[in-house]
């Protein structure tokens, strides 16, 4: 029985002793022990009742176990929803609810919160913990690490990736076997991986980048990662001379550049930088090449569609753009009224078709309907322009969207948050300038007449309910938002008003 995305990334590599994983503390795991761990993980989630189909909501820190769920996930036909370890309790909620997820996977700690959360959702809750230890792997440990594979076409869902709209709740992106498979096709040919490389892995799990293209790309080949719990400056450089590649947002290349250990003779053998999630500077990409000799590349994806552009491989890796559509990918601007096709060099809004684009929202079909065409082609939501030379340039995106060390906000859901407190009339919340994180959280609150709102006391609202990344860096209050003649608040005037707050002098 064949299983697509299974039989082409893991159960290829059954039995062999090649490294798979190398971990902080110097230790290795080969391609076979971890699917021996995959497969007995998929017995422990069959023997607790779950069935092809059913939803694997994971809310883990990243380790071997936590990657080898999502290829046990896949070996059981099960869909796996990696959500991100920074979401609070209350928005877990909903992923859950929403979702159908049978069973939850979450850290021990948090056991006692999520639970009670769960039981009326009818979702099992087992623990994994950064560690490798339990619940799951008590299970998994006295399973057989023989695990007779499900039969899953390319058309079968393999993941949800959840994805919030600037209005209403986060809308879970159908992905399906042959969404993820032919991606990571394209990209191994693209970025010209082979079982050779070893690629220097800081990036969550939980997220599009780490898990579907990192990975995928990884399996695909039969080449290793060094798997790093998260960036941390001091292990990434000494783990470099190790690496043939690394992928990264722009945060991390920034941070490295502010070290005086990140030298040309460190990176001299490295075949290849790839930056993504959020736009690199093209400051970045100068101080970089002049540091080290390496010209990073640049590519744009999105969750519902994992990989659309590239910068080329051969040819220039031109700063400022996202280089071209990959092969099969087709990507056009348009008029955001019309739909027409615009000229070369206008903006517009940009859509793509391909084998790479998503199924559908998760039980919303209007929301489905409304950003993917009858003709396959989704709109992207981004703003953006194709030049003379064929470059794709991302010169905007929906207003309000902010994205703050490659993690997208959107202003609304922290605005609500904001109205609710005591003395507050109204909020905006905008994306500014930081030097660091490409943007951050900025919340600008209107006050109730006659009331003097408790700047502390807001803060520590939306840190009980919202994820870190999420938190507003800063509050200011102002007598009234700006507004059109319409009546629309102008949030291009706060941000133009607000543009220098976290600029460094």
């Amino acid at each position: 029985m064949a299983n697509l995305l299974y039989d082409s990334l893991f159960g290829k590599h059954a039995g062999s002793a090649a490294p798979f994983l190398h971990l902080p503390d110097g230790s290795t795991i080969t391609y076979d022990a971890f699917l021996r761990m995959a497969a007995r993980m998929a017995n422990a989630m069959t023997d607790m009742g779950l069935e092809p189909g059913d939803r694997v909501a994971a809310q883990v820190e990243k380790s071997p176990e936590a990657l080898a769920l999502y290829a046990a996930c896949v070996q059981a036909g099960l869909i796996f929803l990696p959500l991100n370890t920074a979401y609070t309790v209350d928005e877990l909620s909903y992923f859950i609810e929403n979702s159908g997820a049978k069973l939850v996977v979450c850290d021990g700690a948090k056991q006692g919160d999520i639970a009670p959360m769960a039981e009326p959702l009818n979702a099992q809750v087992a623990t994994l913990n950064a560690d490798g230890s339990g619940s799951l792997m008590e299970r998994a440990n006295a399973a057989s690490d023989r695990f007779e594979t499900v039969s899953r076409g390319p058309d079968d869902l393999a993941a949800f990736l959840y994805t919030s709209g600037t209005t209403g709740r986060s809308k879970g992106a159908m992905l399906t076997q042959n969404n993820l498979l032919s991606n990571t096709e394209v990209l191994v040919d693209h970025w010209r991986f082979t079982g050779d490389d070893v690629l220097l892995h800081a990036l969550p799990i939980f997220h599009t980048h780490g898990l579907f293209v990192a990975t995928n790309i990884i399996l695909a080949v039969g080449g290793a990662m060094i798997f790093l719990p998260k960036f941390d400056q001091d292990a990434v450089i000494d783990w470099l001379p190790r690496a043939t590649t690394m992928m990264g947002v722009p945060t991390f290349y920034t941070r490295l550049l502010d070290d005086a250990r990140f030298t040309g003779d460190l990176v001299a053998h490295m075949r290849l930088f790839i930056s993504g999630s959020a736009p690199l500077l093209a400051e970045t990409h100068v101080q970089f090449e002049e540091r080290t000799g390496h010209r990073i590349l640049e590519r744009y994806g999105m969750t519902e569609t994992n990989m659309n552009t590239s910068n080329p491989y051969d040819g220039e890796r031109r700063a400022g753009t996202v280089g071209f559509p990959l092969p099969g990918v087709e990507l056009k601007v348009t008029d955001p009224d019309t739909g027409k096709t615009l000229p070369q060099g206008e903006i517009g809004q940009i859509e793509v078709r391909g084998p790479n684009v998503f199924k559908g929202y998760w039980q919303m079909p209007e929301k489905t309907a409304a950003e993917l065409r009858e003709d396959g082609f989704f709109i992207t939501g981004d703003l953006g322009r194709i030049d003379a030379d064929g470059y794709v340039h991302i010169v905007g995106r929906n207003k309000d969207l902010i994205i703050s060390g490659g993690y997208n906000i959107y202003p609304k859901e922290i605005e609500l948050l904001l109205d609710e407190q005591p003395g507050v009339l109204e909020s905006a919340v905008i994306g500014v300038p930081h030097p660091d994180f490409g943007e951050t959280v900025l919340g600008v609150i209107v006050p109730e007449k006659g009331a003097t709102p408790d700047l502390d006391g807001i803060m520590e609202a939306a840190q009980h309910s919202l994820a870190r990344f999420k938190h507003p860096r800063k509050l200011v209050v102002m007598e009234a938002l700006p507004r059109n003649t319409m009546g629309k608040v102008q949030k291009n005037v706060l941000r133009d008003e607000f543009k220098e707050m976290f600029t460094p002098a």
